[in-house]
C-alpha cells in the first residue's frame, strides 16, 4: 500500500488525554449508530460531526476521511474479536481439542455478527474499499497465527506449514460464508453454515 493510501485510513493522531478518548469514542459510537439507522454509504462526516456534539472540523481533527473512522470502528472490533478468541484457543488441550474450538470460533463469530447489524455493514464496506481492504487480511493472519501458534507445537514439524497456510484459508473464508448466511433466509442461512463447518472438519482431520 502507498503511504498516501495509509495515511487517509488511519487517525490524523492517537488521543493522549482523556478529552481526546472521549471525542474519538464518542464519533466513533455516533458513526456506528448512523451505520444501523441509514447504511454507511449515507454517512457522511458533518452529519458525525453534528450529531457528535462538534463541528465537522472536530471530526477531521482527528480522522482525515470516513475511511479513517472505519479503519478504527474495525480495529476495535478486532481487538474484542481477539480477546474472544484467545479465551477459546486458550482451552485447546491437545489435538482432540482442535476441532472442537474451531467450530465455538466459527459459532461465535456467525453469533456476535449475527446479532449486530452495523458490525455486517461495516464488514463489507472494509471489504469494498479498496484502501481497507489489507486490513481484514492483516487480521485474518494475525488470528491465524494466534491459533498456529498454539496448536502447531501438537503437530508434527513437517506438517506445520500446511497447517498454517490451511489455517489461513479458513479463518479469511469464514467472513464470506458468515456474510452470504446472513444475506439468506434463516434456514438456508444455517445450512451454509452447516455446510462450511463440514468443509473445515474434512480439511482438519488431515492433520489431527
Amino acid at each position: 500500500m502507498t503511504d498516501t493510501r495509509r495515511t487517509a485510513t488511519e487517525p490524523r493522531r492517537r488521543p493522549k488525554q482523556e478529552r481526546s478518548r472521549e471525542r474519538i469514542d464518542a464519533i466513533l459510537a455516533t458513526t456506528m449508530r448512523l451505520i444501523g439507522e441509514k447504511g454507511i454509504d449515507a454517512v457522511t462526516m458533518k452529519e458525525v460531526g453534528a450529531l457528535a456534539g462538534g463541528p465537522i472540523a472536530t471530526v477531521y481533527h482527528y480522522f482525515p476521511s470516513k475511511s479513517a473512522i472505519l479503519a478504527m470502528l474495525y480495529e476495535r472490533f478486532s481487538e474484542e474479536s481477539r480477546a474472544r478468541f484467545g479465551a477459546i484457543i486458550a482451552e485447546i488441550r491437545g489435538l482432540d481439542d482442535v476441532t472442537a474450538a474451531a467450530d465455538r470460533l466459527l459459532d461465535d463469530y456467525y453469533s456476535r455478527v449475527a446479532q449486530d447489524p452495523p458490525i455486517q455493514d461495516l464488514q463489507n464496506a472494509i471489504q469494498a474499499d479498496k484502501a481497507l481492504q489489507h486490513l481484514d487480511i492483516a487480521e485474518t493472519r494475525r488470528q491465524a497465527e494466534m491459533f498456529c501458534d498454539h496448536v502447531a507445537p501438537m503437530l508434527k514439524p513437517e506438517q506445520r506449514e500446511a497447517f498454517a497456510r490451511l489455517v489461513f484459508l479458513i479463518f479469511q473464508l469464514a467472513g464470506g460464508v458468515v456474510r452470504l448466511a446472513l444475506a439468506q433466509d434463516e434456514e438456508e442461512g444455517r445450512r451454509t453454515i452447516e455446510d462450511y463447518r463440514s468443509i473445515i472438519h474434512a480439511q482438519l482431520r488431515l492433520f489431527l
